[in-house]
């Protein structure tokens, strides 16, 4: 499966603007919903995706491998899920700092096109032989 770089990039702007304010505004709920479409993105369905395909009906000039980014969007969902744990436990350290971390990840890919989730997939793959492996179909 292929993923248009652009509309990977467009998803980390929007979830950099939503993890912006949950930190600000220390919404639980909002984050909530940011849980929902990193489940959704591990699952190749992003709704910021979704959104930026009715917006930009060009299609892109090049396309890389969907698999890294849907491993970002499940460290990204890990994160996001201890900073909801955080909230809801009432232990903010810990909501702060989970949150703020998927919030710089996303940020580093929205503003320079780095995704450090897509980096620590293709370590793991040279690191680990059987991670190699293909999938059958």
């Amino acid at each position: 499966m292929r993923a248009d770089p652009r509309a990977l990039r467009f998803g980390a702007a929007v979830t950099t603007v939503v993890l912006t304010f949950v930190l600000v505004t220390q919404s639980a709920w909002l984050l909530v919903a940011q849980v929902v479409v990193f489940a959704f993105g591990v699952a190749g369905r992003s709704p910021y995706t979704v959104l930026f395909k009715a917006l930009v009906r060009s299609a892109p000039k090049e396309t890389e491998d969907a698999r890294p980014p849907r491993f970002a969007q499940g460290v990204g969902l890990v994160f996001a899920v201890a900073g909801l744990v955080g909230y809801v436990a009432g232990i903010m350290p810990l909501a702060l700092v989970a949150t703020a971390a998927a919030l710089l990840a996303a940020f580093l890919n929205a503003a320079f096109g780095f995704c450090l989730g897509c980096e620590m997939y293709l370590l793991i793959r040279r690191l680990l032989p059987a991670a190699n492996m293909e999938v059958p179909k």
